[in-house]
């Protein structure tokens, strides 16, 4: 058992993410710098009756391809989408090889689970005359701690096992938990990250009782337009995304490819409003100093951050005067981009597969864009450099990711490349 002293390095050795702009992450990444938009109308049901007609679905998947047919029908699609995305990251960390399996975690979010099986057993029950005809599964295949529990049983890791529920920042706190369990010695290895599939009737249709969704359905493309001065809300995504957080220790002894370190995290309530982040961005502010603070660096020294910006109204602004505050005179170093303008919001799952878009950024030396904005907000914060349209190269070595979601909470993940 390796012992792990608090000054422990933590860092990445796998990655794999089905998403609506790729199903691996070499394509993914190629969509990501191109400024890829994943919108089409909504095929998984029929949304004519919708406000919103058109979200960011994943392509081309049939989890058929990944399990046997049994298997695939005990699990509802976030399920599916998880454990396609976990296995790449398993495959891509040479298998975890060398790692005990009790020292193994999973820790796999989701912000609302399996809400698609959920409305389709209730649906059936309400349709009919009153008698429970319940399917077996329907517990099972609707609860949010559930991937967690088929990754690890389909791998044998018999670590701690669980599933952080912080809606839009769950995933975040996934990895911001792997951290802390191996910096603490708890564990070698965690397989951490999210998935959720909410372009369902009742994803779609009570987003858009909240008016929280774009309605641009004859331009559902550029719908996802963070910072734009026409922006109408966001644009609803589905998929998964993983990594294999490990200790550089247990990295290096198995002779595993290093991809990044973990450097500084952050974690706050907002204590605020159910739904609206704080007016003065408090929290946000809150978890990137420490993140800053943890990682022993100030924010100049950040290159590049993937922010929340889901394209709503107030939203975006509130987390971009947080940023604004704390570089204030001192941010022409780091540029931003919001990467949901492509994959849309992909809920419990964002901040994992955001954390993604700042390792693209590492290794291709480029910081992806935010697509679709033709009119710029007026009331954007003048020094901070947003990088819109197109790719930008730059030389990224520290990235933050800022996640946050209803009920406040607020979550940041800082990155370096691995030197």
């Amino acid at each position: 058992m390796i012992q792990h002293p608090n000054s422990t390095r933590v860092v990445v050795t796998g990655v794999g993410v089905v998403s609506p702009i790729g199903n691996d992450y070499s394509a993914f990444a190629d969509n990501l710098l191109s400024g890829t938009s994943g919108a089409a109308p909504i095929s998984l049901f029929d949304a004519e009756k919708f406000p919103t007609r058109f979200a960011c679905e994943v392509k081309d998947f049939n989890p058929t391809d990944f399990m046997d047919t049994k298997l695939s029908k005990r699990m509802d699609r976030f399920t599916h989408l998880g454990i396609v995305a976990s296995d790449q990251a398993i495959k891509d960390a040479k298998n975890l090889e060398g790692v005990a399996k009790e020292r193994t975690a999973v820790i796999w979010s989701s912000g609302i689970g399996g809400l698609g099986f959920f409305e389709q057993e209730i649906g059936a029950h309400y349709s009919g005359d009153g008698t429970p005809r319940f399917n077996p599964f329907f517990i099972p295949k609707m609860i949010v701690d559930i991937a967690a529990g088929y990754i690890s049983m389909r791998h044998g890791y018999r670590g701690p096992n669980y599933s952080p529920v912080a809606a839009c920042a769950s995933s975040t706190i996934a990895v911001i938990d792997a951290f802390h369990l191996i910096k603490l010695g708890k564990v070698d290895a965690v397989v951490c990250g999210g998935s959720d599939a909410t372009i369902t009737r009742g994803g779609i249709g009570g987003f858009s009782a909240m008016r929280a969704l774009s309605r641009r359905n004859d331009d559902y493309k550029t719908a996802s337009r963070p910072y734009d001065q026409d922006r109408d809300g966001f644009v609803m995504g589905e998929g998964g995304a993983a990594l294999i957080v490990e200790s550089l220790e247990s990295a290096q002894q198995r002779g595993a490819n290093v991809l990044c370190e973990i450097v500084g995290t952050g974690m706050s309530a907002d204590a605020y409003h159910l739904t609206a982040p704080h007016p003065d961005g408090e929290g946000a502010k809150a978890v990137m100093n420490l993140a800053i603070k943890e990682a022993g660096i100030s924010p100049e020294d950040v290159d590049y951050i993937n922010v929340h910006g889901t394209s709503t109204p107030v939203g975006d602004l509130a987390e971009l005067a947080a940023i604004d505050d704390i570089w204030s005179g001192r941010s022409s170093n780091t540029l931003i981009s919001s990467t949901k303008s492509m994959t849309g919001h992909l809920l419990g799952a964002a901040g994992a597969l955001e954390a993604l878009a700042l390792m693209v950024s590492m290794q291709q030396s480029t910081v992806p864009p935010t697509i679709n904005v033709s009119k710029p907000d007026p009331n954007l914060p003048e020094e901070l450099d947003i990088v819109f349209d197109k790719a930008r190269p730059k030389e990224v070595t520290y990235a933050l990711s800022n996640t946050f979601g209803f009920g406040g909470h607020n979550a940041s993940v800082l990155l370096k490349k691995f030197d």
